[in-house]
């Protein structure tokens, strides 16, 4: 195992889904946490009765002096962090003729950018322990694309192309990265959470402007449980060899598999083109 037997986890966006329901079951275990969200109040009742072992902090992982505040706080009251999860993030709903630059761009910072500034603010103290584990929260459309969420694609292909080179990097020191890959989970992500640009091209009305609609259909009637998320994502941590991914949700791990029989198709397809554009080698023909 490369965290403690008593751990302290420290979980990005817990005022709601994923992040929340992680919070609760790692304090009903008995183990400690540092429970972070935009508005502090949010949390409150996830703390109550267990003061002694969690911590609810103000954090905005769009803000460096928050999320420098927020590991100093940590360490100072529990000296360590060894399960770092970043959590926060939300979407946003667009074609790509559509988005809106403030708006891409501010999605970014929240669920990259912080991502980013949380993992380096956390690693110093997983480094000098020598074990740890860091939580990203990816997306199914970490790996597969649909219409109308592209921008929100590219923050989380970012995430992922990330977190494989940081496994590279940190596995040596005992660290290990886990990409979470949940598919359509209960969660606010696609209601109260999810934002939307204002423009709107008759011209993709048929595929951005479906899945917008499907977007707000499915709200509140998906499949995804996220008490059940947040015990895999345990489960996965505590595991001897825990995966680089963790797809959850059938419907999830269907995308990722098609995904997968695409690119083969791809590379299957073209293996001849793809092979010619190499030099020759030395002494065979052109």
């Amino acid at each position: 195992m490369t965290i403690a037997a008593d751990p302290v986890w420290f979980i990005t966006g817990c005022s709601t889904g994923f992040g929340r329901e992680l919070a609760r079951l790692v304090l009903d275990r008995g183990w400690r946490a540092v429970v972070t969200a935009r508005n502090p109040d949010q949390v409150a009742d996830l703390v109550k009765g267990h003061e002694d072992r969690a911590l609810a902090l103000k954090l905005d992982v769009t803000k460096p002096d928050q999320v420098a505040e927020a590991t100093r706080a940590a360490l100072a009251r529990f000296g360590r962090i060894d399960v770092l999860v970043n959590n926060a993030g939300y979407g946003y709903l667009s074609a790509i003729e559509e988005g809106e630059d403030h708006e891409v761009r501010a999605m970014f910072e929240a669920n990259f950018f912080g991502l980013v500034a949380m993992t380096n603010a956390v690693l110093p103290t997983m480094r000098a322990a020598r074990r740890g584990a860091i939580v990203n929260i990816s997306s199914i459309g970490g790996l597969a694309s649909f219409a109308a969420t592209g921008y929100y694609h590219a923050t989380k292909y970012a995430v992922e192309g990330l977190s494989e080179s940081l496994s590279l990097e940190v596995a040596p020191l005992g660290i290990n990265v886990v990409i979470v890959e949940p598919g359509p989970f209960r969660t606010n992500w696609a209601g109260p959470s999810i934002k939307q640009s204002a423009i709107r091209i008759d011209d993709y009305d048929a595929t951005a402007g479906v899945r917008r609609a499907q977007t707000a259909a499915r709200s509140g009637n998906q499949a995804g449980d996220p008490v059940r998320a947040a015990q895999a994502i345990i489960q996965a941590v505590e595991a001897e060899k825990p995966p680089l991914r963790l797809v959850l949700g059938k419907a999830a791990l269907e995308i990722a598999r098609g995904k997968l029989v695409s690119l083969k198709n791809d590379f299957d397809t073209w293996e001849t083109a793809t092979l010619a554009s190499d030099f020759p080698i030395e002494g065979t023909l052109p």
